[in-house]
């Protein structure tokens, strides 16, 4: 596998907090990839920090062999770097439909308008039928349950068919049929060619869905590995188990 994603030493502070200290680690194309930590390790930050929602003070981070620099989230999305987060974002708003259709980088107007491309409308169906939300397509996304709206985001963040996918906090708040759920979608596009970047503390999930892991404690990158050994490293114990 080729290095799609690589991180080196990127550093974020907030006033005196350094929320991320020096960090490098890569993400090889075709893996799902955990980055995990103890609350506080700096997950959520360096995901801001590769998807463009923060500027960082020092450090790079290279996409597909380019080096990201200060594009904002929208140019990264049509680069195909995207991301969901801890609260799933949706347009609660607009219907299920509607949502896909402007996370494709459509509009409303041409929604309503029908100039929507009819590879967009097929697009748009086989993602409504995979992730079992045709019968609510017609619902605003205010509807939804919390577990739909989490399968909503990730359904959206699919439309423009990314390269590299970072999943943030995926199965949290959900049920364990749901969490299964988001696994078998995981596997069944990264065998299609999506790389997966997944901060997640549940650790069971982690251990059943990825390899590599990454560990991050105090912002920086502590161990890096296969579950098995990762779960086993002293500094990893250490840092979720010590003071």
């Amino acid at each position: 596998m080729s290095e799609l994603l690589r991180v080196t030493n990127l550093t974020k502070s907030f006033g005196e907090l350094t929320a991320v200290d020096n960090c490098s680690f890569s993400v090889e194309e075709g893996s799902i990839t955990a980055l995990i930590g103890p609350n506080g390790s700096g997950k959520t930050t360096v995901f801001n920090l590769i998807t463009g929602y923060l500027p960082s003070d020092s450090g790079t981070v290279e996409f597909a062999g380019s080096t990201i620099h200060k594009e904002g989230p929208g140019t990264l999305y049509r680069k195909g770097l995207t991301r969901t987060f801890q609260q799933a974002r949706v347009f609660a708003d607009l219907t299920v439909q509607e949502n896909l259709v402007v996370a494709r980088g459509g509009t409303l107007k041409s929604f309503f308008g029908r100039r929507i491309s009819a590879d967009d409308r097929m697009r748009a169906a086989e993602l409504l039928d995979e992730f079992k939300l045709s019968h609510v397509a017609d619902l605003y996304a205010s509807e939804l349950s919390w577990g739909q709206r989490k399968l909503l985001e990730f359904a959206s963040v699919l439309m423009s068919k990314p390269r590299l996918v970072l999943l943030d906090e995926p199965t949290a708040g959900v049920n364990p049929i749901l969490i299964e759920t988001m696994a078998t979608h995981i596997r069944s596009y990264n065998e299609a060619g999506v790389t997966f970047l997944i901060v997640e503390h549940d650790m069971s999930f982690v251990m059943r869905v990825c390899n590599p892991v990454i560990v991050l404690d105090r912002g920086k990158t502590i161990a890096t590995g296969n579950p098995e050994t990762v779960q086993s490293d002293p500094r990893v114990l250490d840092a979720y188990l010590g003071d």
